[in-house]
């Protein structure tokens, strides 16, 4: 009986033996396995707020609108000489916006009117007879004289408007062509007379003056573009914009993967064609690059400007208003 009952208390150890052991190593198992997820946890969180690790790669960047496509309608305006007021190149770029605008589907009206003795032509194109929500803006007319210029004898000159009027201009027709029908109701206007302050008889912004003044809408959010094609592209934010509609086109832009050509830093106070919306109190945000050198100058031509730079201002805009 003795040997029997010392066998069983044998075994009865080995058994408490084996059952210690295996739940050792099912707990240090589990043990690992759980730091593992958590440091995987805690790396894609710490990443998470970083801008340039969430961002779309470019290569990714759906490209629907065609920054090609832009800068040919750049060039389509330079070939026209200078859009001058009252010049024969300002009365064909106004054919010319208005075709590709109706070509595109959209319905064009002109607002005609007169400041400081100067008739104005505001060209203003919808889709629709709904009030705009939001409308989108550029000048199209180019400046009298590049006063401007290293060269004094060019002075006198029109300044040829490949960036300063041609680039605004070119990202609307491309969006008018590309946005989808069913955002919410958009209008595209190419104002006149922006750009001939401090000359005399002249004075800047007749023609987004006219508009606000005449035209009576109340969009929640007007975005003005000014030369936005500059090959070296650099858009800082702009002090005397509405800061909310700014954070969400310059966040827009940081998730396409532009971060790099809209860059969150405040810089310039402009006075321009968003300038009269806020003095209504209507939201306005003045989209331009001017840290450009050729600003006012003969040399603001086509090689200045590229395709490159249309798109990323074309892809941001065509994805804020698409997604709103």
């Amino acid at each position: 009986m003795k040997k029997r009952a010392a066998v069983l208390y044998l075994a009865l150890i080995a058994g408490l033996v084996l059952i210690v052991f295996g739940w050792y190593s099912a707990s240090f198992l589990t043990y690992g396995a759980g730091t593992e997820s958590d440091s995987t946890t805690a790396t894609e969180t710490l990443t998470i707020p970083i801008v340039t690790n969430t961002a779309t790669p470019k290569a990714d960047i759906p490209q629907i609108f065609d920054g090609d496509r832009a800068y040919a309608d750049v060039q389509a305006q330079v070939d026209m000489g200078p859009r001058t007021p009252g010049s024969e190149g300002h009365a064909k770029v106004r054919e010319w916006m208005r075709a590709e605008l109706e070509s595109a589907g959209w319905v064009v009206e002109v607002q005609e009117t007169e400041r400081m003795g100067h008739p104005i032509y505001n060209i203003i194109a919808k889709r629709n007879d709904e009030a705009p929500q939001v409308i989108l803006a550029a000048h199209y007319d180019t400046r009298l004289a590049a006063d401007q210029d290293l060269d004094e004898s060019k002075r006198t000159e029109p300044v040829p408007g490949a960036n300063d009027g041609a680039s605004g201009v070119a990202v609307l027709l491309e969006l008018a062509r590309t946005l989808p029908k069913d955002t919410e109701p958009i209008w595209l206007v190419f104002f006149d007379a922006e750009d001939n302050g401090n000359i005399d008889g002249w004075d800047w912004l007749l023609g987004s003056r006219a508009f606000v003044e005449e035209v009576p809408v109340q969009p929640q959010a007007v975005i003005v573009l000014d030369m936005i094609g500059d090959a070296d592209l650099n858009i800082f934010l702009e002090q005397n914009s509405n800061p909310t509609l700014s954070a969400e086109i310059w966040s827009k832009a940081a998730e396409l993967g532009y971060e790099d050509k809209f860059i969150q830093t405040r810089k310039y106070s402009m006075l321009d064609d968003h300038t009269p919306f806020l003095e209504k109190g209507i939201p306005a945000v003045d989209i331009i690059d001017f840290d450009y050198p050729y600003w006012h100058t003969t040399e603001d031509t086509s090689d200045k400007v590229s395709a490159e730079s249309l798109s990323a201002v074309g892809n941001t805009l065509w994805h804020w208003i698409s997604e709103r």
